[in-house]
């Protein structure tokens, strides 16, 4: 069955999460990517928490937070487990960064070229609205998505079956005709278990994980994702 839309993660697959890296290692000499990759990996590990707390309430989680809430909160800890002095003025501009955080170089083009191919697309992230507002608008990359989908209406967040089903929510379409495209290997396997077909963009060239599905096709970026698509 051909695609009918291409439903993209945002962070990590659009924007660049770890291009906030320069800034922190100005703030704090040394100590940038380490904080970078512990920002991000405690931001993940707090959704997942937060998903499992209570996974079949249909009103979504009661811990439910903002994923920017849980991005402040995921940046206090790490300032902390790294012995970081993190001041208001250096809080303001890391999240100010974040809030507009840079497309990868490709992102746009590759959109683009996806969209006028006829295809539907459309973001499926943690992001809640404010946040994805924001980084679509400085990346003005808003033109060629039919679509911008926040867990935010699930109070649930990926990997979770009702986080994924928000995209036929959305459109009513089959599982099968929607092709989900993440760097995030463990994005990668929820979506395979939620029975969606995947492309896997292995920016960083890592090992795909031991447990779950294989993704449906693997590429660099997002030029192997429109060659792919012949698009």
């Amino acid at each position: 069955m051909p695609y009918r839309l291409i439903a993209f993660d945002a962070y990590g697959t659009l924007f660049d999460v770890y291009s906030i890296g320069a800034l922190a290692e100005k703030l704090f000499p040394g100590e940038g990517k380490a904080l970078s990759v512990l920002w991000r990996d405690k931001q993940l590990e707090y959704t997942r928490l937060i998903s499992l707390s209570d996974p079949h309430n249909p009103s979504g989680s009661k811990h439910y937070q903002s994923f920017w809430d849980i991005t402040i909160a995921a940046l206090h800890y790490s300032c902390k487990q790294l012995g970081l002095h993190l001041s208001q003025d250096d809080e303001a501009q890391l999240l100010g960064q974040y809030a507009k955080l840079d497309p990868f170089p490709e992102s746009a083009d590759a959109l683009r070229a996806i969209h006028a191919s006829d295809l539907k697309t459309c973001i499926l992230s943690n992001g809640n609205p404010e946040m994805l507002t924001w980084a679509i608008d400085h990346s003005q990359l808003g033109n060629d998505l039919d679509a911008v989908i926040s867990v935010d209406e699930a109070h649930q967040f990926k990997i979770t079956p009702t986080s994924y089903q928000l995209v036929l929510n959305h459109f009513p379409i089959a599982k099968q005709e929607v092709l989900f495209v993440s760097c995030n290997a463990w994005d990668i396997i929820g979506a395979n278990w939620f029975g969606f077909n995947t492309f896997w963009v292995n920016r960083y060239q890592l090992p795909f994980e031991e447990i779950g599905l294989a993704p449906t096709q693997v590429g660099k970026n997002l030029n192997d994702l429109r060659i792919f698509l012949k698009a």
